[in-house]
């Protein structure tokens, strides 16, 4: 179908292959980013304001203070392909061949990541509960780190993907039950 200037209109949430998966919660998380930024940024004034201090340069500086909490929680958005997964920060895109992965690994820390290494060089890191959370997703990674594992290019993270395999089927399985009532 077409408009009138000439473009195209998809459905809803497709992609012109109809194969691509991204994060479904991600605008959430970009809601609740901005609501804790500014939540932060009214709180500072409405204290700068009752103590009779608030002056245009302190507001200024609220503001900025507001806006890099902003850019600390503003969340990393993933995609993935037939062979491809792809992580869009502000700042730019990383993506890594999974049917091409030579390395995954998870670092353990304050917060939990996998680190993804394909053989071109390129490396994403991501959050595993995004994997959790969007079947799809790691339906896409799971994919392709079968091929790079039976291509042979697969060397380190292969017990890794399994405990997280073991955890995605998991969740998934929990939320079925919930929907289903069976719970």
């Amino acid at each position: 179908m077409e408009h009138r200037d000439g473009t195209r209109v998809r459905a809803a949430g497709s992609s012109p292959s109809g194969t691509v998966a991204h994060d479904r919660d991600w605008a959430g998380d970009v809601r609740s980013a901005a609501r804790c930024a500014g939540a932060l940024f009214g709180l500072l004034l409405g204290v700068d304001g009752a103590a009779g201090s608030l002056t245009w340069g302190r507001a200024a500086l609220w503001l900025l203070l507001a806006l890099l909490l902003l850019l600390v929680l503003f969340p990393v958005r993933v995609s993935a392909g037939p062979g491809w997964l792809a992580s869009r920060r502000l700042l730019g895109t990383r993506r890594v061949r999974t049917d091409l992965l030579t390395a995954v690994r998870p670092l353990d820390g304050v917060a939990r990541r996998l680190v993804l290494r394909d053989t071109l060089g390129n490396r994403v890191e991501l959050d595993p509960a995004v994997l959790v959370r969007n079947p799809e997703l790691w339906y896409r990674l799971n994919e392709g780190a079968r091929a790079s594992e039976a291509a042979g290019t697969l060397r380190c993270g292969t017990a890794d993907l399994r405990l997280l395999a073991r955890r995605v089927d998991r969740e998934t399985a929990r939320e079925v039950f919930r929907v289903s009532g069976l719970e």
